[in-house]
């Protein structure tokens, strides 16, 4: 019983190991229609990769996202009107 349980958990290592390896892409799209009428759209893209294999294939938004990486650039500031407004919603998010 033992083995079976070790073998068991070499193959799940194996398979995640091969899937951050060579990546795995996961897309749906989901609408809701009332008499031909499109009332909600959601569009779902789901990638699951190492890190490595992200920046391989061009994705490395957490390097330039604020929220994840200490070294990202400042988001700009732009005065109106002799006031001091900043072009991203992330103080939007935080006074809602």
């Amino acid at each position: 019983m033992r083995s079976e349980h070790s073998l068991q958990a070499g193959s799940i290592v194996d398979v995640l190991e091969r899937v951050l390896d060579k990546g795995v892409v996961i897309a749906g799209d989901i609408r809701i229609n009332l008499a031909d009428v499109e009332l909600l759209t959601i569009k779902i893209r789901l990638i699951v990769a190492s890190i490595d294999k992200a920046k391989e294939i061009g994705l490395d938004w957490w390097e330039t996202d604020p929220h994840f990486s200490s070294r990202a650039p400042e988001p700009e500031r732009k005065q109106v009107d002799g006031r001091d407004y900043l072009l991203d919603i992330l103080d939007l998010e935080r006074l809602i």
